[in-house]
């Protein structure tokens, strides 16, 4: 099996509901996604996909839809008054956490039929969640 992988840096901001700690609180990530394609064949070219169209397709969805967003759950009180303040806020059905994230990056890979094999989320340069097949 061939695999091949990007890099996508991204900045976004987080706290979690319904948490005891200090992510609780309104805070924010310089993060890294790490998205891996797998495939038993090369196409034509003798690659598994061109890096070029992995950053083109999810990672411009990252960069549109995530990078500099406070991603919140929809069940947060601070929604409406961040959003009267002219924040861009991105909902999410459950707590936005590392592994949640990890998972709608690849949900979203694989909606755009790329061979995505997993997805790694990096939140700080010690910690990760990843999510895949």
């Amino acid at each position: 099996m061939y695999i091949v992988g990007r890099e996508i840096h991204f900045s976004y901001g987080h706290r979690l509901i319904n948490y005891k700690g200090k992510c609780a609180r309104l805070h924010g990530h310089n993060g890294k996604a790490v998205i891996e394609l797998v495939s038993p064949e090369l196409n034509s070219q003798g690659m598994v996909m061109d890096f070029y169209e992995i950053r083109e397709s999810i990672g411009k969805w990252v960069a549109d839809k995530l990078d500099h967003r406070m991603i919140l759950s929809s069940k947060d009180p601070l929604i409406g008054v961040l959003r009267e303040q002219g924040e861009d806020i991105v909902e999410m059905e459950g707590n936005p956490t590392a592994e949640a994230i990890a998972r709608w990056i690849f949900d979203e890979a694989r909606r755009m039929k790329l061979p995505v094999k997993r997805v790694t989320l990096w939140e700080t340069e010690n910690s990760f969640a990843a999510y895949g097949d």
